[in-house]
């Protein structure tokens, strides 16, 4: 075989190589991606199982409170509603049920006798952790979709992915300027 021959398996080979290697790294960072998303959602079901508990321990000491418990428990329906929905509708509906939260708790310090009640502090507590592991999970997957997206945005690894139907992930963000605003989940 001549040298000619040699050269064009050689790079035949190279160039399966590389595709091999670069979906691979694709697959790689879209599961990535996908475990992050589930790390968040694992959270989100966390925060979702203790807001009935908050609001029945708020609802007992702040009875005519009434639209602001409410409310919170719509936005709570909403979120676990816009589950499967998509990151944007998920996102969005989160950001609603901390808006909401935040006025409950806000509506909390009217009452002095609920801020001592040790069941009340112990899901303030339980609230505050929850709220830290969303951000840091939030972070993770947007971290997570970055990755995923340069790759599957730069050359030559955007010629792979486009072949092979890769498609660019959603960030987790929050859209409106009021909705960017922690919720104070402090009592002292």
């Amino acid at each position: 075989m001549p040298i000619a021959g040699w050269v064009i398996i050689g790079i035949v080979v190279v160039l399966l190589l590389f595709f091999a290697g670069t979906y691979n790294s694709l697959v790689r960072l879209r599961n990535q991606v996908q475990n992050a998303w589930a790390q968040i959602d694992v959270q989100l079901k966390r925060r979702h199982d203790l807001i009935p508990n908050l609001v029945e321990t708020v609802k007992g000491y702040a009875a005519h409170e009434r639209g602001t418990l409410e409310a919170v428990t719509n936005a709570r329906n909403l979120a676990q509603g816009a589950i499967g929905k998509g990151v944007g509708a998920q996102s969005k509906a989160e950001a609603d049920l901390s808006g909401a939260l935040s006025k409950l708790l806000a509506v909390v310090e009217n009452y002095p006798d609920l801020k001592a009640n040790q069941n009340f502090l112990a899901l303030q507590e339980e609230l505050t952790s929850t709220e830290n592991k969303i951000s840091f999970s939030r972070q993770f997957y947007n971290d997570s979709v970055l990755g995923y997206n340069n790759k599957t945005q730069m050359f030559p690894s955007n010629i792979i992915a486009s072949i092979t139907r890769f498609q660019a992930g959603e960030f987790f963000e929050v859209e409106a300027p009021a909705e960017r605003e922690v919720p104070k989940v402090s009592f002292t």
